[in-house]
C-alpha cells in the first residue's frame, strides 16, 4: 500500500507540474509566447526609432512616414528620437549598447553602416557589421555629377580629358570632409587616375551658391540640392554615380554607360536592429517593413525628399553593407581622407 501510494503521489505531481506549464504559457507575456512562434511576434512596448540627425531632415522625414506604418501594422507606438552628432555616430552608437529586444532600432544611413568605421577614431564606439543587424534596406539617393556652365566639357570622356591633361587645375566641391560627396569625388579620382583639387564646403547651401557662381568647377552632389539649378539650365549635369539612371533625370547617363566604370557612389538609408535581436523578432520587423514600402504614404515621400525607393530584404543588405565598408575603406585609405 505504502509503494501504490507513493507512485499516485509521484502521478499527482507530474500532472500538477504539467498543468502549471500550461497555465504559465497561456499566461506568459505576448512578446515571450510570439517569439515562440515565428512572425506572430508583437512589441510588448512602444518601438523607438533613433534618426542620428536633426529633426526636419530628408532621413527624420522618412523616419516618420515608415514609423507611422509600422506602428499601425505591429499595433504599438512606435516613436521617432532625434539624436544627433558625431557624423550620425552619437544616436548610432546609443543603439548599438540597447538591448536587442526589436523595441530600439535606428535609421542608419551609408555614412552611419559604411564609412564612420573607416573615418571615425575607434569607427565612432561601434561597428556596423559586428553590433547590427539590418531589418531592411529602404531608399536610395544618388549622386549627380554636375559642372559649371562655363566650363569647356560636356561628358564624363571631355572631363576626364581636361582633369589629366592639366592636373590639378579642376576644383571639386563638396558638402564636407569625408562626406558622401567628397568620398564620391575621391572614388572617381582613383578610378580615373585624375588629379582634381577638393574644396569641402559646410553644406550644400554654400556649394550650390559657389557652383553656380563658378567659383568652383564640379561636384558630386545629390539630386535634390541640384536638380532644380539643372532644370533652370544653371548647372551642367553629365552623368549619374549610381548603377542606375535617375528617375528625375532619366535622359542622364550613369558614369558606367559615359565610360567611366566603378563610380557608383549611392548614398542609402536602412533600418537596423542590435546585433542578438531574436530571429523570430526580426522576422516580423521585417514583414512589417516590407508592407509599410508597398504603402503610397512612405514611398511617395521618399520620392518628394529626393530618394528612390528601394527594398531590399534583412539578409539581402547584409550582404551589401559589408561590400560598402569594404569598398569605401580602400578609397579612404588610397585617398587618405579625413573627416572633420
Amino acid at each position: 500500500m505504502k509503494d501504490r501510494a507513493m507512485t499516485d503521489r509521484r502521478q499527482f505531481l507530474a500532472l500538477g507540474t504539467s498543468v502549471a506549464a500550461l497555465a504559465l504559457a497561456a499566461g506568459a507575456a505576448p512578446s515571450a509566447v510570439a517569439q515562440q512562434s515565428g512572425a506572430a511576434w508583437s512589441p510588448a512596448r512602444p518601438i523607438t526609432i533613433v534618426v542620428p540627425y536633426p529633426a526636419g531632415g530628408p532621413t527624420d522625414i522618412v523616419a516618420r512616414a515608415v514609423a507611422a506604418e509600422l506602428a499601425r501594422d505591429l499595433a504599438q507606438s512606435v516613436v521617432v528620437e532625434n539624436l544627433p552628432g558625431g557624423a550620425g555616430a552619437i544616436g548610432t552608437r546609443k543603439v548599438a549598447q540597447s538591448a536587442p529586444d526589436g523595441c530600439t532600432l535606428v535609421l542608419g544611413t551609408n555614412q552611419t553602416h559604411a564609412t564612420n568605421i573607416s573615418l571615425l577614431p575607434q569607427g565612432g564606439g561601434y561597428d556596423p557589421i559586428k553590433d547590427f543587424v539590418p531589418i531592411a534596406g529602404l531608399a536610395d539617393l544618388q549622386h549627380i555629377l554636375v559642372i559649371a556652365n562655363d566650363l569647356p566639357v560636356r561628358s564624363a570622356a571631355d572631363l576626364v580629358a581636361l582633369a589629366r591633361r592639366e592636373p590639378g587645375r579642376l576644383t571639386a566641391g563638396s558638402t564636407g570632409l569625408g562626406s558622401a560627396s567628397h568620398l564620391a569625388l575621391e572614388l572617381f579620382k582613383v578610378r580615373t587616375g585624375t588629379a582634381i583639387v577638393h574644396v569641402p564646403y559646410k553644406g550644400s547651401a554654400p556649394l550650390l551658391t559657389d557652383l553656380l557662381g563658378g567659383h568652383v568647377n564640379l561636384s558630386f552632389a545629390t539630386t535634390p540640392t541640384v536638380l532644380t539649378a539643372i532644370q533652370a539650365g544653371k548647372l551642367r549635369a553629365i552623368a549619374v554615380a549610381s548603377p542606375n539612371r535617375s528617375p528625375d533625370l532619366p535622359e542622364l547617363p550613369t558614369l558606367a554607360q559615359a565610360g567611366v566604370s566603378g563610380v557608383e557612389a549611392d548614398a542609402w538609408l536602412a533600418l537596423f536592429a542590435p546585433a542578438g535581436t531574436p530571429a523570430p523578432v526580426l522576422a516580423r520587423l521585417r514583414e512589417s517593413t516590407a508592407a509599410a514600402m508597398k504603402q503610397e504614404a512612405v514611398v511617395g515621400t521618399m520620392r518628394k525628399s529626393g530618394m528612390t525607393p528601394n527594398a531590399r530584404s534583412g539578409e539581402a543588405f547584409a550582404g551589401f553593407v559589408r561590400e560598402d565598408v569594404a569598398r569605401w575603406a580602400e578609397v579612404v585609405r588610397v585617398a587618405n581622407v579625413k573627416a572633420e
